[in-house]
């Protein structure tokens, strides 16, 4: 998957984690896909015992307005993903975008099938 944006569906499904967007267009004509990462330091969240500070890792300040920029084409979102990055995705999207119609669900790790499997569920194109 690339880092760019899904310009070719109006509908779109994002699975979204502290590390990575997956970003699924999906559409009567097929499905395109990109990938948007954040930029930390470390892949995990917490660092090790003993050291200096809170223990957690900083976010990436661009991530979600990158996330953003990448959906600037879509009408319609389905937002899915485990943890708490989906809803400051929604929060972020609701600020900026609030014409663009958005979906939540809760969701683990589900394969890039699955992921495109609950867009056209979510959107009724099959």
């Amino acid at each position: 998957m690339n880092e760019i944006t899904v310009q070719m569906h109006a509908r779109a499904v994002v699975w979204i984690d502290h590390l990575v967007a997956k970003i699924f267009g999906v559409g009567l004509t097929g499905v395109s896909a990109a990938a948007v990462h954040a930029h930390l330091p470390s892949q995990h969240l917490h660092h090790k015992a003993n050291t200096i500070g809170d223990g957690r890792v900083q976010p990436d300040p661009t991530f979600l307005a990158r996330v953003g920029e990448a959906l600037s084409s879509c009408t319609d979102l389905l937002v899915i993903g485990p943890g708490t990055e989906k809803t400051e995705l929604v929060d972020y999207l609701k600020a900026e975008r609030p014409d663009l119609n958005l979906h939540v669900e809760a969701s683990d790790h589900p394969t890039d099938r699955e992921i495109v499997a609950l867009g056209r569920q979510r959107f009724r194109l099959d």
